[in-house]
């Protein structure tokens, strides 16, 4: 596989980054380089390129807030993106694509845990349906021009991605990136960050880097037309990662809950057997507080000059 005949969407986001160390010969595409949300743009680019292979990581994404905030916008955004790369690399004859889903396509009400039969088996929790609603069309456009075109197009479902280069916006960011930023103002201002919720919440975390390689993993040993779930299946609960962060950061005032504010879905525990019967192993993950330490010192390292931290 020519890694020049690459094209990575969402380039420049926080996976995107992983990868330029794996595959720096790849074409990394920007929002800044194309609208992926403009047919024509769209046309132009892989006319320009010619890619051979894609891996599909650019979507509009955010926390609780951004996605209860912007249904509409989530899901129209989202639409667009998804249909003109899939159109373009089904017009093209790409070879390959894989692209990027998300834990939160999986219905709201579901057995535990989750496996990838059950993505379309019920609606998705409602503080994020929009968005959830508009990867899992990407699932289906997949499959249809699989079914149709013999498209050899694949997707991947990880679960809370964490590491360096994430964005640190505080509304329209995930829970660990706005965690160390809060934290971190926090401790310049020696006062209690307020967090959202309760901190009860379990969820799965997986570093940046390794799904990097799970990607190329993918790319050369899965050609299924069903999704498959990669992410690091170990829980820990939303305040304990406050803890590690606030430890990390030698942040010494405490941690201030506000209950009235929605904690999110309580736990959505995934299976990555499909995965690991392909040949990856549990061991190649990376620990949890060894990938966090390691986002913490990226980000006291960069701080005011990361994404999102110019903006409220």
């Amino acid at each position: 596989m020519n890694a020049e005949r690459i094209l990575v969407t969402g380039g420049s986001g926080m996976v995107g980054q992983a990868l330029k160390e794996i595959i720096p010969a790849a074409i990394f595409l920007s929002s800044r380089d194309c609208d992926l949300r403009a047919t024509d743009e769209v046309e132009q680019l892989f006319e320009k390129h010619k890619p051979e292979y894609i891996i599909h990581l650019a979507a509009r994404v955010g926390g609780v807030k951004a996605n209860m905030s912007y249904l509409g916008d989530f899901y129209y955004d989202n639409i667009l993106i998804n249909t003109n790369v899939l159109q373009a690399a089904h017009q093209h004859q790409v070879k390959k694509v894989i692209s990027v889903l998300s834990t939160c396509i999986y219905p709201d009400k579901v057995s535990y845990p989750l496996t990838e039969e059950q993505i379309h088996l019920g609606p998705p929790h409602s503080s994020n349906f929009a968005y959830a609603y508009a990867k899992r069309m990407l699932d289906v456009q997949s499959r249809a021009y699989r079914m149709q075109h013999g498209c050899n197009f694949i997707t991947a479902v990880p679960n809370n991605l964490y590491g360096p280069h994430d964005n640190f916006h505080l509304e329209d960011s995930h829970v660990i990136p706005a965690l160390i930023r809060k934290i971190w103002e926090a401790k310049k201002a020696g006062t209690t960050p307020e967090l959202w919720g309760d901190g009860t919440p379990l969820r799965e975390f997986t570093y940046s880097g390794d799904i990097a390689k799970i990607l190329i993993f993918l790319l050369e040993n899965y050609n299924d037309e069903y999704p498959i779930n990669i992410g690091n299946t170990e829980e820990i609960t939303i305040s304990k990662v406050a803890e590690k962060i606030s430890y990390n950061l030698e942040h010494t005032h405490g941690l201030r809950w506000d209950i009235t504010k929605p904690s999110g879905q309580y736990k959505k525990p995934s299976n990555n057997d499909r995965l690991l019967n392909l040949g990856w192993q549990r061991s190649d993950y990376t620990d949890f507080s060894t990938g966090l330490k390691t986002m913490c010192d990226w980000f006291i390292e960069n701080y005011p000059n990361v994404r999102g931290s110019n903006e409220k």
